[in-house]
């Protein structure tokens, strides 16, 4: 029986990526002019807790009735929903984000789009469906993310888009942006196509400045020219999360490249363009915002780590044998070498990320990755089989270690630091 004799209609994310062109994975269905009843006498599972949402029967796929949506209070948990079988599907609809994800379609094929969707879709626009855009500021968020998803298609947000958020932040609607939905917004950003579109998006609209300072104040702050050819901090950064991206990093080496160069945010204004110690500086930037948001820890260390080393990395050739030891201990890579593959791609992300540079080759990590080898390639046994004891065996390990970085700067005519 299932939807047999129901008004059901897709929306959503299915009709638009089809209307792309897309691949669609997720089908989200809206039931108009049924009652909770007739979906569970069909044998529907009810799940949604705050308005009707059910699964179904064989599929699984999630089935919400027709509902409308009224602001209560502040923030986006301050809704109160309504559905009932006079719920129209226009008045369903209307409650979306954007014009792109406000269309219908009918079984037979036919687009119901009330708000001009397709039009949108054309001219490759982001653009609200209505000023109830306002009362949801995760939206916001939503639209940061579309922007960075749908970027290299040549979707740009509408300047009244724009326009409306920012009387968002500024009437102070994102302050009530709880972290762990900030963050799962940035997360499925930052594994978009264009990550950098999502930083822009919120910049533009005074969102970034609220939500993400350590990262909106590096916009403006200088860098030598010679090193930076972009010179702007924050157009840096931009690019070496394109760079991320191209690379096919994975979530913590795009939130590494987001975040790695901080410290030049704190870079005393008589020191610029120079930024000296900034990887130092970083660090307690980069736990402090990994704080705040609940970044899971695999993303937090990681970053932490290319914040401080980012810099060894680019000059490991002219690294000390001690000094290189010493990276690869903080960096934990000796027990950990599988987290050597995301270091070195958030370290190349921000050698490339600059502007007229994105293609020059980064043999360090090459280098890198043979130094780690012989390293690990020192085995303890041999320490334990003439007798030496704990921290013995410890400093012989150490020490045979050195031996093997000196061999491989002096097989590669390397100089020292």
């Amino acid at each position: 029986m299932s939807a047999a004799g129901l008004q059901v209609y897709e929306v959503g994310g299915a009709v638009r990526d089809r209307l792309l062109g897309l691949p669609v994975h997720e089908h989200d269905w809206v039931v108009v002019g049924a009652t909770p009843e007739a979906m569970t006498d069909r044998g529907f599972r009810p799940v949604g807790r705050e308005f009707p949402v059910f699964l179904h029967p064989e599929t699984g796929e999630e089935y919400a009735l027709a509902r409308t949506e009224r602001k209560t209070g502040p923030g986006y948990h301050g809704f109160t929903f309504h559905a009932s079988p006079s719920v129209s599907l226009t008045e369903d609809l209307a409650r979306r984000d954007l014009t792109i994800n406000a269309m219908a379609e009918a079984p037979d094929g036919t687009i119901i789009d009330p708000f001009n969707g397709r039009g949108d879709l054309e001219s490759r626009s982001l653009r609200h469906v209505s000023d109830a855009f306002r009362e949801d500021p995760v939206r916001i968020l939503r639209l940061a993310r579309f922007a960075a998803r749908f970027a290299p298609l040549g979707f740009r947000v509408a300047g009244d888009t724009i326009a409306l958020c920012r009387e968002m932040v500024e009437s102070g609607e994102v302050d009530a942006l709880v972290p762990e939905r900030v963050w799962q917004e940035m997360a499925k950003a930052l594994m978009a196509p264009a990550p950098d579109a999502f930083i822009r998006t919120l910049r533009d609209c005074g969102a970034l400045a609220v939500l993400f300072p350590e990262v909106d104040c590096l916009f403006g702050i200088p860098q030598p020219e010679n090193h930076h050819p972009e010179i702007d901090t924050g157009e840096h950064i931009l690019l070496v999360l394109q760079q991320a991206a191209r690379l096919d990093g994975d979530l913590p080496a795009r939130f590494a490249a987001l975040v790695h160069d901080l410290g030049k945010g704190r870079t005393p204004a008589a020191e610029l363009p120079r930024h000296r110690g900034h990887e130092a500086r970083g660090v307690p930037l980069v736990e402090a915002i990994s704080e705040r948001l609940r970044v899971p820890s695999e993303c937090r260390d990681l970053a932490r780590g290319v914040t401080r080393y980012h810099l060894h990395c680019h000059r490991i050739r002219t690294l000390r044998p001690q000094t290189l030891l010493d990276m690869l201990e903080r960096l934990d890579l000796l027990r950990r070498p599988a987290r050597l593959d995301n270091f070195l791609l958030a370290c190349e992300a921000d050698y490339r990320g600059r502007l007229g540079l994105e293609d020059r080759p980064y043999p360090q990590a090459d280098y890198l990755r043979e130094a780690l080898d012989r390293c690990r390639a020192v085995d303890a046994s041999r320490f334990v089989e003439q007798g030496l004891k704990g921290p013995a065996i410890g400093e012989a390990i150490r020490r045979v270690r050195l031996e093997a970085l000196k061999a491989l700067r002096a097989e590669r005519g390397d100089t020292s630091d």
